[in-house]
């Protein structure tokens, strides 16, 4: 009897866990060598369709577009050259994806988070400081320079600001072929939530609202 009831508890817990594994990994595992992602086939729930075969080339694994400094005259001085499957068709089901970040002096890639992904970067030129804050409003920051690595955990708000007198530059890489990110200052004031909601969250006037959303009109 003892026995039986230990089999059966064993049984409930393997089921418990192998349910549980996949909501703690990323991008689910690819099932085949590779899926060249097809970009004119609709997005389905982990990743594009899968492009033939018989028409996958040598170019569908090279990506190129890091070669070139972004364009940081914008009003965050700043510029993400995204490699993931949008860009990269290749990336398609394996679960990573990569950024190039240039930051002019005094610029700043404004605080985000990335809603499908871990993230770790490692700073090439100049000097950021790197931070995030855990969802109990502790903040973890440092000063970083070329060589240095970092790490963000999923879906954690954070930001790397240029505090250098030259340009900065920063890889990244993350643990899904489309990681997404939720620009915190575009989310509150270049979208169409009420202004009574912002101004009862944040606690101030109306026109502070509008000053604010004016500077980030399109």
């Amino acid at each position: 009897m003892v026995a039986s009831l230990l089999l059966h508890l064993l049984c409930c817990l393997t089921v418990f866990w192998l349910l549980l594994l996949p909501s703690l990994s990323a991008d689910p595992d690819p099932l085949q060598d590779f899926c060249v992602a097809n970009l004119s086939g609709s997005l389905s729930v982990n990743g594009f369709p899968c492009k033939p075969a018989s028409e996958v080339t040598s170019d569908d694994f090279f990506f190129d577009g890091f070669m070139e400094e972004g364009n940081t005259t914008n009003r965050f001085a700043s510029s993400l050259t995204p490699a993931n499957v949008l860009t990269f068709p290749g990336l398609n089901t394996l679960g990573i994806a990569m950024n190039r970040v240039d930051i002019a002096p005094g610029g700043i890639n404004p605080p985000h988070s990335h809603p499908r992904a871990s993230e770790v970067g490692v700073v090439i030129e100049g000097k950021l400081l790197v931070g995030f804050v855990t969802t109990n409003n502790v903040f973890y920051s440092k000063v970083l320079t070329a060589g240095h690595m970092f790490i963000v955990p999923r879906g954690l708000v954070h930001f790397q600001l240029n505090v250098g007198e030259g340009k900065a530059l920063a890889f990244t890489a993350f643990n899904s072929h489309l990681p997404g990110a939720a620009v915190v200052p575009l989310n509150l004031f270049a979208s169409s939530i009420p202004n009574e909601v912002l101004t009862t969250t944040l606690q101030v006037d109306a026109d502070v609202i509008d000053t604010i959303r004016s500077k980030f009109k399109s």
